[in-house]
């Protein structure tokens, strides 16, 4: 699937609301026109199947012997790829469970392995990196981190970058403008408000550096 593509099928399942008028508040507090839960494709069986079947191709091309995900939005789409793939799977929680094991990361043991790690959605990379770290602690060899959808954030880009990380994404936000815009979704305002939002976070992320 192409950018486009991926981009239309989070429009179409309701994936990703757009709202320049009236922005979201991310968990992170910056305020944001777009707020993404790529959650909402499990709902949707063709694209569903058609998000994992790309996911699976990308991973193929890594040669990986264990797909991970990240708790809790990467498990469907690291299971989905891990069947496609017939290779073992494995999660990572935010934190070490506090009871039990206290195992971070769930399912087979990671040492050893050549991982790709699944991540449902790109913000600042923190999290995503975060879930690295811990397989890195298992002595895995983490080959790239796979996700659905990036903001394309600079800091999750320098983020990447400094942590030595790959980064590979099926969508960016520059896709889904364009397709929201090209379907009827954003007129033309909305799209330019949009673009704006985009322009002044990159430049409020530099000069934060």
């Amino acid at each position: 699937m192409s950018e486009l593509n991926v981009a239309k099928a989070l429009l179409e399942a309701g994936a990703v609301r757009l709202s320049p008028k009236s922005p979201f508040t991310w968990a992170s507090g910056l305020r944001s026109p777009i707020y993404c839960d790529n959650r909402q494709l499990l709902g949707h069986p063709g694209l569903r199947g058609a998000i994992a079947d790309a996911l699976a191709v990308r991973a193929a091309g890594l040669s990986p012997t264990l797909i991970a995900g990240t708790s809790t939005a990467g498990i469907p789409w690291a299971a989905l790829v891990a069947d496609r793939l017939n290779l073992p799977m494995t999660y990572v929680r935010p934190e070490p469970k506090k009871h039990g094991m206290g195992r971070q990361v769930e399912g087979p043991h990671a040492d050893g392995h050549r991982v790709v790690l699944i991540e449902d959605l790109i913000s600042t990379g923190g999290s995503s990196l975060h879930c690295v770290e811990a397989l890195q602690r298992e002595d895995a060899i983490v080959l790239e981190v796979l996700a659905l959808f990036s903001y394309g954030l600079p800091q999750a880009e320098e983020a990447f970058r400094t942590a030595g990380v790959a980064l590979q994404v099926l969508s960016t936000f520059e896709a889904l403008s364009k397709e929201a815009k090209a379907s009827g979704i954003l007129d033309s305002d909305d799209f330019e408000a949009l673009l704006e939002w985009r322009r002044d976070t990159v430049a409020w992320s530099r000069n934060h550096e």
